[in-house]
């Protein structure tokens, strides 16, 4: 039997690791985020899910990105379908010589949060 760990629990885990590779005591982390302790140390153990508004103050406070967080606990799983997706409309845009090269990576990084966003959306069963 394989023991596959939940998202919302590997969330919490790189929550926790990430806080203390900034060496961020709990209570400061929660303290800038503007939950309490005992909330946070739910969230990284897995038994509370953050809402949208905390997770993003989390992961401001740990100088890096909702969408990492949730790509590095598996909420968001790579679409691959032929033709379709993400994958044909970004190859559009990488071809879309009227864009600079860093408008085209701003709208393909843009257009990939939108989809990742969704994704975890769905995965969490929200609309």
């Amino acid at each position: 039997m394989v023991d596959v760990e939940s998202p919302q629990l590997m969330l919490g885990r790189i929550i926790r690791a990430q806080r203390e590779l900034a060496e961020l005591p709990m209570r400061q982390l929660a303290s800038a985020v503007g939950i309490s302790n005992p909330y946070l140390s739910q969230i990284e153990r897995g038994l509370r899910a953050p809402s949208e508004a905390v997770l993003s103050a989390i992961a401001a406070s740990l100088e890096t990105s909702v969408d990492r967080l949730y790509h590095e606990a598996g909420f968001v799983e790579p679409v691959h379908e032929e033709g379709a997706g993400p994958g044909a409309l970004e190859t559009h845009i990488e071809a879309a010589t009227e864009l600079t090269a860093a408008q085209r990576k701003a709208l393909s990084e843009i257009y990939r949060g939108f989809v990742d966003a969704n994704a975890v959306r769905r995965a969490r069963g929200t609309a």
